[in-house]
């Protein structure tokens, strides 16, 4: 009776392992987006007294994923305000996703930008996809499609803006080394 067991075993395995490695269950592209959005999360309460004088500070900023039935709402133009990076995106219902964008080419003088164009796919809030620029390099894009929530007190009711949070390789902008960037959606 063994021997007939072993080969379903391993048939059942050769079929289980046959999924394409780059197909994503809803437990990862859950954790994933979990993993983005909770890096766009910060709390911040400092509290100083010097000479009988109180400084305090305050900031939290909360973030949580946008899922929405339409895709298609997810278009739009998005950009980093002061800083010279833009997105236009255009996605379909189906969740394709095309565009281009602008960057800065260098971290030292945010005038002189660099173009590229976007293609890829939105899962849940999840934004995978390339940029590819005209010299023909190419760069991954992820991102989580987020309300960003911001308050600085503690009895602040906070203010909220929709954007595209991204994660990306670190780089230096204005002297701070970054390496996820919010784009705003615009109106």
């Amino acid at each position: 009776m063994t021997r007939f067991v072993l080969p379903v075993i391993t048939c059942a395995l050769a079929v289980a392992s046959a999924r394409p490695a780059s197909a994503q269950t809803p437990t990862s592209l859950s954790s994933r987006t979990n993993a983005i959005v909770a890096s766009f999360n910060k709390s911040k309460h400092v509290v100083k007294e010097k000479r009988g004088v109180r400084l305090e500070k305050y900031k939290e900023v909360r973030s949580e994923a946008v899922v929405r039935s339409d895709r298609s709402t997810y278009s739009g133009n998005y950009l980093i305000p002061d800083l010279g990076f833009t997105l236009n995106l255009r996605v379909t219902p189906d969740g394709r996703v095309n565009g281009s964008g602008e960057e800065p080419l260098s971290d030292d003088d945010s005038r002189i930008s660099r173009r590229f164009t976007v293609s890829g796919k939105v899962d849940g809030a999840l934004l995978t996809g390339t940029k590819a620029y005209a010299n023909g390099n190419e760069e991954r894009l992820e991102g989580v499609f987020i309300n960003r929530t911001s308050f600085e007190s503690p009895t602040d009711r906070g203010s909220t803006v929709f954007g595209l949070g991204v994660t990306s390789s670190p780089r230096q902008i204005n002297g701070n080394t970054i390496d996820r960037l919010f784009y705003e959606r615009q109106r």
